[in-house]
């Protein structure tokens, strides 16, 4: 855990991804607000959780070289401290490189990244790959 520079703490993390009974039960209709509260959240450490000074319901945000996600943030006392979890989705893919390792899979566990209680919203699906190009074919 260290100081961010804007008087909070940022705790480094490995970030792990998955898919979750929520994610999977509402991955047909990726637009519905059950997709956005199963996918837009993520797990911390009770001692990470403690250390930013999170309270149930405040945000954080993750990021990492690749990019950066505004989560829920919920307090899991069965993860070790220093890792993540996100269910897989959107805001989980906007922290992935593209790294592949040669198999075409991008690497969704083991991701490094920084965490930092944050008073921004969660965004929405539209907003949160608002400015990503399209790739030119």
């Amino acid at each position: 855990m260290a100081k961010n520079g804007k008087g909070g703490f940022e705790v480094k993390a490995i970030m792990i991804s998955g898919r979750t009974l929520a994610q999977g039960a509402a991955c047909e209709s990726k637009m519905s607000p059950e997709f956005f509260r199963a996918t837009s959240v993520c797990s911390v450490s009770e001692e990470d959780y403690e250390s930013m000074g999170l309270s149930n319901g405040k945000n954080v945000l993750i990021s990492n070289d690749f990019g950066r996600a505004t989560l829920t943030a919920n307090k899991d006392p069965g993860l070790p401290e220093g890792l993540v979890f996100i269910p897989m989705g959107p805001w989980a893919n906007a922290l992935i490189g593209p790294e592949t390792g040669g198999c075409g899979t991008p690497h969704f566990k083991g991701v490094e990244v920084n965490i930092e209680a944050t008073d921004a919203p969660v965004l929405e699906i539209k907003e949160l790959f608002r400015d990503i190009g399209r790739a030119k074919a």
